[in-house]
């Protein structure tokens, strides 16, 4: 959530509400449009109504979407992960989604216009679209989505020592996936017929999506951009490993920033397999440095197309696709 938004919505400060008053029929209206969603997302809609606290939306936003997602997939929304695909987990496509929309509107007493929802990919991303809209808040910058032929186009870390198959970045945080394959050269060695995957080198991974993080999300000084050959590891605080991580095991990878400014960034990360917990590591610290925009070195294409670097999967047969999918 932008810094604007988390800031007001900290303070727990209601927004006024609506000078008509909310009476018995517009509540009878409110049970009969949310009929089909749990009551508990009834009961946060009655008292987003009654009184504007934004803290009652998101369990509104929540319970809308969970009564247009199959019944198979509902599971996933009871952890309220802000980094669920709305179509790709949550199967969500473009009818269901002005479906959703449409409720929410008539829940919520908003207006939203079609082309803001361009650029609402995840259950996060719905979140915190329609706080900043309640609060009259300037809307962050769209999630970046980026395959594995984009990460190690800009990335200065490459294979076999890049541990993101996949990543999205917004202005507030970066998640990722990686799979253990088994077949990672330190394996061979860690442990003798019993590969586990080092809780130094998921420490690394946590490490490199914050790179990927200052490299995509982090908005640098005007006429500057953040240069990828002089970004480094300088510390690692709070960290507690909680689970054993195996070959066939996919590791969902999520940081967040905590200070910002130039030279020091420090993160919170955290790695989770399913719903359990692996690795929490309260900061991970990387010094940086600006360069002019126009004097930055190529990034490392691997081989990579132009088309993959903005955003389109390369074909297979790449050789980072190739040495990824080895």
């Amino acid at each position: 959530m932008p810094d604007s938004a988390q800031s007001s919505s900290g303070t727990g400060k209601p927004i006024p509400p609506s000078s008509k008053p909310f009476a018995p029929e517009d509540e009878a209206a409110l049970r009969e449009a949310l009929k089909r969603c749990s009551p508990s997302s009834f009961e946060a809609a009655v008292q987003f109504r009654k009184t504007g606290n934004a803290e009652h939306v998101p369990a509104v936003v929540i319970g809308v979407i969970e009564r247009f997602v199959e019944p198979d997939l509902r599971m996933k929304l009871k952890d309220a992960d802000d980094d669920l695909r709305l179509i790709e987990d949550l199967g969500i496509d473009s009818l269901t989604m002005m479906e959703i929309v449409i409720l929410v509107e008539d829940v919520l007493q908003m207006t939203i216009n079609n082309d803001e929802l361009r650029n609402l990919r995840t259950v996060g991303d719905v979140k915190t679209f329609i706080d900043c809209k309640i609060r009259g808040l300037t809307l962050p910058k769209p999630t970046k989505f980026l395959p594995i032929e984009h990460i190690g186009a800009v990335m200065p870390i490459q294979p076999p020592f890049l541990f993101l198959n996949e990543a999205s970045v917004s202005s507030t945080a970066a998640n990722g996936k990686y799979k253990i394959t088994g077949q990672e050269f330190f394996l061979q060695g860690h442990f003798k017929d019993n590969p586990v995957m080092p809780a130094s080198i998921m420490l690394e991974a946590l490490g490199q999506l914050a790179v990927l993080y200052l490299l995509e999300g982090h908005i640098p000084e005007p006429g500057k951009a953040v240069n990828a050959t002089q970004i480094f590891f300088t510390g690692c605080e709070g960290v507690r490993a909680h689970r054993v991580c195996k070959p066939g095991d996919i590791l969902t990878l999520s940081i967040k920033p905590k200070r910002n400014k130039m030279p020091l960034a420090t993160f919170e990360g955290s790695i989770r397999v399913g719903q359990e917990k692996a690795v929490i590591a309260e900061e991970i610290s990387l010094i940086f440095a600006y360069a002019d925009a126009v004097n930055l070195p190529v990034p490392i294409s691997a081989g990579v197309p132009e088309s993959a670097v903005n955003g389109i999967a390369a074909p297979a047969g790449t050789p980072l696709r190739a040495a990824i999918n080895s």
